[in-house]
């Protein structure tokens, strides 16, 4: 009890940002009260308390491409420091255009329906922003990424989630139908998914599709991760037949240029719906940074060398750290795409959130507990997330730190 007592009182997880504001004294929304501190930023903060190795947050600890920080530079020198089109830099409108029926058999008027917007964090919220009303249902599925909870919660959307099954994760019309029966408006399609790696099939993306078609319900594909694959191939669902119109795609420059701290994302959609989303993008956050728009154009000129070899990298790491997981002991999935690996955590202790604990003190590694990946009413969580986006002397030393920890 003494080791529960501990672990449920550490501030590690939970850290109350007003602390020292009695709660009495402050009228807050139900939004604000809904909504919880990241576990995710959380772990990273106390990676400088404990002296771990960040192996919980998706940043990588290894340098953007020179030609990419060279072009920001060089925007920021030329004075392109002012207010961007609210929808974007136009070029930069006419690149994702491009890149869309390149990689993604998909035609995008680059006047109509893109909007460049603040990572695509914003996009997803904005997208919700259109779609979701006080009281819609959306579809979800668990393990999910830490933000669709808290994204609902700002619109007032309910989650309706469906647990998929490791190592697969596959869906079936007997498992999704009844959600779909029950009254959803949108359903989230992330792919290649954070935090299980799971790339979606044609057959499931089809399904999908059928349902959406059927039930008159909208998708909102979540693809960052898109260039970050390894055995399969990646589809977006807005490529489907029956789902141009349905579908708001959020995609974005982070992952795939290494650029976390830009905030660079961007959605598309029909013109319908892309009128709506620029209209509540314009009056959150105007226009996303212009000059490192400029930059961004640098990189989606980039030949296709580079993404072969970003994905060869990263399937390198991941064959890395994954082993090393196996021979202790934990039951790890292989991704298919992403850059982390998630993992049956009740090897080390009995729940996540102790789990990710003693990684941090006794391993010094910090990795995030399933806890944020699952629903918020689930008593017990047996999971966790590390992160290869490392570079490779990370990965080594963490996997040193690792193999010394007693089980």
């Amino acid at each position: 009890m003494t080791i529960v007592k501990t672990v449920k009182n550490t501030v590690f997880y939970f850290v109350k940002i007003f602390r020292d504001i009695p709660l009495t004294t402050v009228s807050l929304s139900q939004r604000a009260i809904q909504i919880k501190e990241s576990q995710i930023r959380e772990a990273s903060r106390y990676c400088e308390k404990f002296g771990a190795i960040n192996l919980a947050q998706g940043l990588p600890d290894f340098p953007a491409p020179e030609a990419l920080k060279e072009a920001a530079r060089a925007a920021i020198a030329a004075d392109l420091n002012q207010y961007a089109d609210s929808w974007g830099w136009e070029k930069l409108r006419v690149a994702i255009a491009e890149k869309m029926l390149r990689d993604n058999q998909i035609t995008v008027d680059p006047e109509t329906e893109i909007t460049v917007c603040c990572g695509a964090t914003e996009g997803l919220n904005v997208a919700l922003m259109t779609l979701i009303n006080q009281g819609d249902r959306v579809l979800i599925f668990e393990p999910f990424y830490e933000n669709y909870i808290p994204n609902l919660a700002t619109v007032g959307g309910i989650p309706e989630i469906i647990t998929l099954t490791p190592p697969q994760w596959e869906i079936t019309q007997e498992m999704i139908e009844p959600a779909f029966k029950k009254g959803i408006k949108a359903v989230i399609i992330n792919s290649p998914a954070n935090p299980t790696g799971k790339v979606w099939t044609r057959t499931e993306l089809e399904l999908i599709a059928k349902l959406c078609l059927q039930y008159d319900v909208y998708a909102i594909t979540d693809e960052i991760y898109e260039y970050i694959i390894y055995e399969q191939e990646h589809i977006s669902l807005m490529s489907i037949e029956g789902m141009r119109d349905r579908t708001i795609l959020v995609n974005g420059f982070s992952k795939t240029f290494c650029i976390t701290g830009w905030r660079l994302g961007y959605t598309i959609a029909s013109p319908e719906l892309s009128a709506a989303i620029r209209r509540i993008h314009d009056f959150i956050t105007i226009s996303a940074p212009a000059p490192l728009q400029y930059a961004a154009l640098t990189a989606m000129q980039f030949g296709r060398e580079y993404f072969t070899n970003m994905a060869l990298d990263y399937k390198r790491k991941r064959d890395m750290l994954y082993p090393a997981l196996l021979e202790m002991g934990f039951s790890p999935v292989l991704p298919q795409g992403a850059y982390y690996i998630w993992t049956d955590s009740s090897a080390i202790a009995q729940d996540a959130d102790m789990a990710a604990f003693r990684l941090a003190k006794e391993a010094l590694v910090a990795v995030v507990p399933g806890t944020c990946f699952s629903h918020p009413d689930r008593a017990k969580v047996n999971g966790l997330r590390f992160c290869f986006a490392k570079k490779d002397s990370t990965i080594e030393l963490a996997v040193k730190n690792l193999r010394n920890l007693k089980l």
